[in-house]
């Protein structure tokens, strides 16, 4: 963090701080070896935010001077979260495979763990702006804008694929944001079609997916929002369960079941046979550690819909999906992590 500080002060090079992230990297892909995690992440250490990094870097999206409101909630009031707006200036493309240097750095440094990429999925390029932020001289006819950027994730999955990366996961809020009617009420009111707009992510998550290379393994995390322990959106899976996990063409869903406003478990009922679900039943959110027992039957709960081989366990979101980061400290982190691995192991064998 100092490091970064430095260098948007101008008192260190792009090539000094690479050396410190690359230490910190090197670290902390260590540590998740060491607790026992089958998968190593480099901790998403050279981004300033989980998904904007990636979406800026796409042909077509640029950044405006205006910034958005995000109301987001914990236990103690409402914070606002402002980044940075976006909009769709020209055609939708790749122009270089995104985070390729990220990916083959985190895949020099794993030794038992298998490197794990993740970014956002293509609803998210979509999402916050809507039809507003996508030029209409450039994308008159919507579809195109549609057809181009599953074409660009293609492309990048493809290239990912290409360097070895056998495990990638898709971000994406809008899947969870939707089952908050006070989110589907807000999409409305921008004149989208809040009733159907999880069935159009879904089909453009497909189409980006439908020529993944084989052998690719492909998850995506469902977050109902996640900046300075707070969240924007709750409710449970039911409105978009159906459609979601019969139809969006992954492996499994990482789903977010720390506390009450994630709902319960029966929509897992909708999940076939060869996927999995993997439950975020402990909290990024705070430091306090959960009970081993209490997480067991938690599991034992949610294999009344689902059956237990199909389900794993994880974190509920990341520890930090921006460089602001979570109400916790780095002890507490390595505690839940190894505290899922343990319990994981005494579930699953």
């Amino acid at each position: 963090m100092r490091a970064r500080e430095e260098f948007a002060g101008g008192r260190i090079s792009a090539d000094e701080l690479k050396q410190v992230e690359d230490k910190a990297i090197t670290e902390v892909v260590a540590m998740q070896e060491e607790v026992g995690l089958s998968t190593a992440t480099d901790g998403e250490f050279r981004r300033t935010s989980w998904h904007m990094d990636f979406i800026y870097q796409l042909g077509g999206v640029t950044k405006v001077d205006s910034n958005l409101t995000v109301e987001f909630h914990n236990d103690s009031g409402d914070i606002e979260f402002t980044p940075s707006a976006t909009r769709v200036v020209d055609t939708i493309d790749l122009p270089q495979p995104i985070f390729a240097d990220h990916f083959k750095y985190l895949a020099g440094q794993v030794s038992t763990a298998t490197p794990k990429l993740t970014i956002p999925s293509p609803s998210m390029v979509h999402y916050r702006g809507g039809r507003a932020a996508i030029s209409e001289e450039v994308y008159p006819d919507i579809e195109e804008f549609w057809n181009d950027l599953s074409a660009a994730y293609a492309r990048q999955i493809q290239a990912m694929g290409e360097l070895g990366c056998r495990y990638l996961q898709l971000d994406d809020t809008s899947l969870a944001y939707l089952n908050d009617p006070k989110q589907r009420e807000k999409l409305a009111a921008q004149g989208e079609d809040a009733e159907r707009q999880h069935l159009r992510n879904i089909k453009q998550i497909n189409a980006a997916l439908a020529g993944r290379p084989e052998g690719m393994a492909v998850t995506t995390h469902m977050c109902r929002g996640n900046f300075r322990s707070s969240w924007v959106a709750e409710g449970g899976y039911e409105f978009v369960a159906e459609a979601l996990f019969s139809e969006l063409d992954v492996d499994g869903f990482f789903l977010e079941y720390d506390d009450e406003r994630s709902g319960g478990f029966a929509p897992l009922r909708f999940v076939p046979k060869d996927k999995a679900v993997v439950l975020g039943l402990v909290t990024t959110k705070r430091g306090e550690l959960e009970s081993k027992d209490n997480l067991k039957r938690r599991i034992e709960e949610a294999s009344r819909y689902i059956d237990l081989d199909q389900l794993c366990l994880s974190p509920q979101c990341g520890f930090s999906s921006t460089e602001e980061g979570n109400a916790l400290d780095y002890e507490q982190e390595v505690a839940k992590l190894r505290l899922i691995a343990e319990t994981a192991r005494e579930v699953w064998g």
